[in-house]
């Protein structure tokens, strides 16, 4: 029998660690999460994306009644950006989120949904995202892109 280790890189920090650019994301980040609608779970969450050209496009989850017709923060991103600058290839994606209580201390991960959305904007533009997934009390920064919490990972090669 053969093995297989997966190893994931996770660089665990706190705000006043992050680059300028970094922290304006995440600034970004947590202020689209007034932008959620999320009257059910009163689970809000911002996602804050900046493109090759310095572009940053904001988006936050919308709940429905109809839970599966609602949509995450990241995709909700992810989509806007996709249609409207093709082009652009996506650089960095920054992850925030806060309930009724107020921001998160632990950031959040992505669900799996949305991984998959990630993995494929990696492969349209061929280039990895860096994820930065904000919490107040530690932050996560993840350069290696979306492979790194998504091993294993479908993608269009098992199409062929």
């Amino acid at each position: 029998m053969k093995e297989i280790v997966l190893q994931t890189k996770i660089k665990v920090c706190s705000i006043d660690e992050f680059t300028p650019e970094e922290h304006n994301l995440v600034n970004e980040a947590r202020k689209a999460t007034a932008n959620s609608y999320a009257v059910y779970s009163h689970f809000n969450v911002g996602a804050a994306l900046l493109l090759d050209d310095g572009t940053v496009v904001t988006g936050s989850n919308q709940e429905n009644a109809a839970y599966p017709s609602g949509l995450c923060a990241e995709r909700t991103t992810l989509f806007w950006a996709n249609s409207q600058y093709p082009d652009r290839a996506v650089v960095a994606l920054a992850i925030a989120a806060r309930t009724d209580s107020g921001e998160l201390q632990k950031p959040i991960p992505p669900c799996g949904a949305c991984r998959q959305v990630i993995l494929e904007t990696e492969k349209r533009y061929n280039r990895p995202i860096k994820l930065i997934l904000f919490g107040t009390n530690e932050s996560y920064i993840i350069e290696d892109g979306i492979k790194a919490l998504l091993p294993l990972s479908f993608d269009a090669g098992f199409l062929e």
